[in-house]
């Protein structure tokens, strides 16, 4: 690859990573979406994790020589192989066999509010601030906004199941967060994120054979094999790294627009690629309900900067 399409070092290399991150990871939601129509949603998850795993494992393991996981980091990555990519990236693909993309990339993005409740309620964290309250009230209120039509009309069948795999992986995700926040595991991040993976395709292919969502390869569609192409490389390989590069050269307020740019992405890319309807009431809603998340996210970064201020 010539230099020419290397990313910019720096600053400016992160805003191209964080663009890069923003685009793929918004558009991985309707290319599961589309996988979903031709192959079982726990055997697509599953196909995914196993060749993004394996590429990464690989990559890290016989090239650059890492060393193999101790004990302790074995049992750190078997609970974020579970809660990362079996709950949130498992079920939130499952999710989507039954509720709109957009829909599920939004109640994906509230993670940041359910992390504050989950810390105040359980672990006994400290006042929240005024700034938080707002936040949370304008997350939930937009999402009640972007909902309300399916809350008081018909909606399709599965539609409350798929929401509720949607608010699991959500969930899963929020407490995986939490012990990443708070534990490292000492692991080069990819190579990490490679084993979880690993880990998590024989957990998902577990479950495949439990519920029998399985049909045979040879029946996959040249669709199906395509999107799978799509969420290995752009959604597992490329994405995962611009991630990891903007949040080493960016502030931490600014790397974690991504969270906010993914449900608009693929709510516009939903509406031009799969018909999806975009209304003013879903708009307006997701709007507010990021809004929402942004403060919450704010008065949090905000909240560590005093506390390091003060060592």
């Amino acid at each position: 690859m010539s230099a020419s399409w290397k990313l910019p070092r720096g600053q400016a290399g992160g805003y191209v990573a964080l663009g890069i991150t923003s685009i793929f990871w918004g558009t991985t939601w309707v290319a599961s979406k589309i996988g979903v129509r031709d192959v079982p949603a726990l055997q697509l998850a599953a196909i995914r994790q196993l060749i993004a795993g394996a590429i990464l494992v690989g990559y890290f393991f016989f090239v650059r020589k890492q060393p193999w996981p101790n004990k302790r980091q074995w049992s750190m990555l078997l609970i974020l192989s579970i809660l990362m990519f079996v709950m949130a990236n498992g079920l939130s693909t499952w999710s989507l066999k039954y509720i709109p993309t957009g829909f599920s990339a939004l109640v994906g993005a509230l993670y940041p509010l359910s992390v504050v409740i989950i810390e105040r309620v359980f672990f006994g964290a400290r006042a929240m601030a005024p700034i938080t309250f707002i936040g949370l009230f304008l997350g939930i209120g937009g999402v009640a906004l972007v909902f309300y039509p399916n809350l008081i009309g018909e909606h399709p069948p599965g539609f409350w199941g798929g929401m509720a795999l949607s608010v699991t992986a959500m969930l899963a995700w929020s407490a995986g967060t939490m012990i990443i926040a708070r534990k490292s595991n000492g692991l080069n991040p990819y190579y990490g994120l490679g084993w979880q993976m690993l880990i998590s395709s024989a957990i998902l292919y577990g479950g495949v054979m439990l519920t029998g969502q399985e049909i045979p390869l040879q029946q996959f569609t040249s669709t199906a094999w395509w999107t799978i192409a799509y969420l290995v490389v752009a959604g597992s390989l490329v994405s995962f790294a611009a991630f990891v590069y903007s949040m080493k050269y960016l502030p931490a307020a600014i790397s974690s627009l991504y969270a906010y740019l993914n449900p608009l992405v693929a709510m516009v890319t939903a509406y031009w690629l799969l018909g999806e309807p975009l209304t003013w009431n879903i708009g307006i809603g997701a709007l507010i309900t990021l809004s929402g998340v942004f403060l919450v996210n704010y008065s949090i970064l905000r909240l560590k900067r005093r506390e390091n201020d003060t060592l």
